[in-house]
């Protein structure tokens, strides 16, 4: 690691010792290149060549171009051999620097009492005087400024009201906006005393000039790291660390900034205007070299703490995008910072001029998008965590709307979270150059993708609430509490099977929508359809039976949600109902579903009204009459349950009379009429009161059993049976035991 560091150190040594030699090779192909002139101009056949060459640098053309040309295509470099050659090339660039800028040391003297030493002190103080007031009313306004801060900071605390991310946004919005205020104070300011106090009124020196301007763009881009890091003001920082990483950090920044800004913007430039622009090469190689060294020191020694620190907030993270992000940029963003200032040292030393604006830029550019990328994620997220809430009346008639509204809103924001995250890598893409946002914008693909986009979103946006809106409408018309009035079992199932099929309607015509926007041709998606479809027909002929069949049963009100019914051998209660099925629970609570393609007969028990069905059996020693008065009496005082009394639609007991003699009983059958669906509550209450009246009454109600007799006189009577009882010890000793004296003769056993 420490020869690593020390890599560039031995770089620039090296480059100090082949000074002299690159001065002294520079003079001697000087002297070279004569002598080679003199020897074209002297020879006819050189000397015709030459002025060839220089027809057709006049019309335009390199001389060299056919010769380059032919060459690359007999032999095309590799890219270790490109590679090899541009890293010459800067090496060779870099020395050349070097030893001009040195050499350019040791004549300073005579170059600036070529220029006057009496001017340059004069620029120098005046200079000075711009420089000291500029900083000083700065740093005035930024100590008055403090409380506004602190104020700004106390707005964004959590617990002075409501609206926490509202107050947030507003207190970093002004504090930077005030931040910005102060610098441009101050610089105005620098050029007022440029211009009117310092040297000619209504002149400004060029030097001062130049440190104006680096001033404004050196401090603008220090108001974005202090809106970033904030050290001073907890509340108001953007990124989520301690107050004692913030200020390591930002001063970091700030020693980084001014010692590339002010030295590539302001004293480079300076010694270029009063010195010599050799000079200011060399001081502009040694600038970059200190401060590219200075930021690999600080990032390798905070590699395992920020790693540590991002790695925390990926575990954090809610989200799986940022998650992964934040995991990877964990591993990877000291590689990524080195390789930054890398590019940024290459940069400012092969093009000094122009470099540092761009990289500026760059990084300005690339701050704002990432800086306002976080703030709308975070606002975002807020609204997503936060969820939606209605008036209670609204959910009382709309029970499920808030639910809707909370799955639909979230998955807007995300997705709009995902369209920020994308705009703000285009952006960053945009500011190093490797993706132009703005051609791309104005093309007709850049025009036509977010119209698409656009058009898209809006028409998944209205599907989405036409369906919150269905679904609601129908959960309006189905919520008793809504209409002060219970819905039908009719109204339940058609609006039931409509949210069905609308919502498969809905699904259909919007995918179709959505492939026509996007450049997609569903003509021949409808026909292949239409082909698939019948092809579905033949190959899936049940399907198409369920639809059919349960389509017709719902145009003839067979069934309902609710109904009590018997298909394909089972009973139960109608929970749900389809196009193409039905789901039913039976009495054990088992769930059963049924294809309609499998219902050939609906036996339904919720249709108008209904009958208890009993048939009640007596003895054939019991009187017939007598049980039905008892039945009678047993539904009179049925009639008195007033809870039973509302089911039943008729006041008399509809009595059938004998039905059947069976082997062992008398079957008397009664019916009585009942709202549709309450005679099984009905009719378990009246069996009740039945057995009750009859055990009263003394009458017997038949069941299995079975008379034994031992034979019969030829008058009737019935003998004695002879029965041997055997005893456990007499039958263990396999003695018998003795006969009874006598028996019954007649005996019951029942089974």
């Amino acid at each position: 690691m420490r020869q690593f560091l020390l890599l560039p150190l031995y770089l620039f040594v090296l480059l100090l010792g082949a000074m002299p030699t690159a001065i002294a090779s520079e003079q001697t192909q000087q002297e070279e290149s004569y002598r080679i002139l003199a020897d074209i101009l002297e020879d006819e056949q050189s000397r015709t060549r030459f002025i060839e060459q220089l027809r057709l640098m006049a019309d335009g053309q390199s001389p060299e171009q056919s010769t380059r040309d032919v060459a690359s295509e007999e032999e095309v470099p590799s890219l270790a051999r490109q590679l090899a050659s541009n890293t010459q090339n800067v090496a060779q660039e870099l020395v050349q620097k070097v030893g001009e800028g040195l050499q350019a040391i040791w004549q300073i003297r005579s170059i600036v009492s070529d220029n006057g030493w009496l001017s340059t002190l004069s620029l120098l103080f005046s200079l000075s005087i711009v420089i000291a007031t500029t900083l000083l009313l700065f740093w005035g306004l930024r100590l008055a400024a403090r409380p506004l801060f602190a104020r700004a900071n106390l707005l964004a605390a959590p617990g002075r009201g409501p609206n926490l991310m509202l107050r947030r946004v507003v207190a970093v919005t002004v504090s930077t906006l005030l931040d910005v205020a102060i610098v441009l104070l101050a610089w105005v300011t620098g050029y007022v005393i440029a211009l009117f106090v310092v040297g000619e009124t209504g002149k400004m020196d060029v030097t001062e000039s130049i440190f104006l301007n680096a001033f404004l763009l050196i401090e603008v881009f220090k108001v974005l790291i202090r809106t970033v890091f904030a050290d001073k003001d907890d509340e108001l920082r953007l990124l989520p660390m301690c107050r004692e990483t913030a200020i390591y950090w930002e001063t970091w920044l700030f020693r980084l900034s001014t010692i590339i800004g002010y030295g590539m913007l302001m004293i480079v430039p300076l010694i270029n205007v009063t010195i010599s622009p050799v000079l200011g090469q060399f001081v502009s190689i040694v600038v970059v070299i200190i401060a590219f060294l200075y930021a690999l020191v600080v990032i390798l020694q905070n590699r395992s703490p920020v790693r540590n620190q991002l790695m925390l907030m990926a575990g954090e993270s809610n989200i799986s995008l940022f998650r992964v992000s934040l995991g990877m940029l964990a591993r990877s963003w000291h590689v990524l910072a080195i390789l930054y200032f890398a590019i940024l040292a290459i940069a400012l030393l092969l093009r000094p001029e122009d470099a540092l604006p761009m990289m500026l830029k760059a990084t300005f550019q690339t701050i704002v998008a990432v800086g306002l990328g976080i703030a709308f994620t975070k606002v975002i997220s807020h609204f997503i965590k936060k969820p939606l809430t209605i008036p209670e009346e609204t959910r009382q008639s709309f029970p499920h709307l808030e639910d809707r509204l909370n799955a639909f809103v979230p998955t807007v924001f995300e997705t709009l979270r995902i369209i920020i995250v994308v705009g703000v890598i285009a952006i960053i893409l945009d500011a190093w150059s490797i993706f132009n946002l703005a051609t791309w914008l104005g093309s007709d693909a850049g025009i036509n993708t977010i119209l698409t986009l656009l058009t898209v979103s809006a028409i998944l946006i209205t599907a989405s609430l036409l369906w919150i809106g269905l679904a609601s409408w129908i959960e309006h018309r189905l919520n008793p509490l809504a209409s002060n009035r219970e819905p039908s079992p009719r109204e339940k199932t058609l609006l039931t099977v409509f949210r069905n099929a609308a919502s498969i309607a809905l699904v259909t015509v919007t995918i179709m929508v959505v492939l026509a926007e996007i450049g997609i041709n569903i003509g021949p998606l409808l026909a292949g359809a239409g082909v698939l479809g019948l092809a579905i027909g033949f190959g899936a002929q049940k399907l198409v039976q369920d639809v059919i069949t349960g389509v017709f049963i719902q145009m003839e009100n067979g069934i309902n949600a609710g109904d009590i019914i018997t298909v394909a051998g089972m009973t139960g209660v109608v929970e749900k109902l389809t196009i193409r099925s039905l789901s039913l629970r039976d009495v054990s609570g088992t769930y059963h579903l049924i294809p309609f393609s499998s219902v050939d007969t609906v036996s339904n028990f919720m249709r108008e009204y209904a009958y208890h069905l009993g048939v009640y059996g007596i003895a054939y020693r019991e009187d017939i009459d007598e049980a039905i008065s008892k039945l009678q009496d047993a539904f009179a005082e049925l009639l008195e349950d007033p809870e039973q009394r509302e089911n039943i639609i008729e006041d008399d007991l509809q009595v059938d009379g004998v039905v059947a003699l069976n082997d062992s009983s008398v079957d008397i059958r009664v019916r009585i009429k009942t709202l549709p669906g309450k005679q099984f509550a009905v009719g378990r209450a009246y069996n009740r009161l039945v057995k009750q009246h009859l055990d009263r009454a003394g009458i017997e109600i038949p069941f299995p059993h079975m008379t034994m007799f031992f034979g019969q006189e030829k008058d009737g009577s019935s003998p004695a049976g002879a029965l041997r009882l055997l005893a456990d010890d007499g039958a263990s000793h396999g003695n018998p035991a003795q006969p009874s004296d006598s028996t019954d003769a007649e005996q019951d056993s029942t089974k």
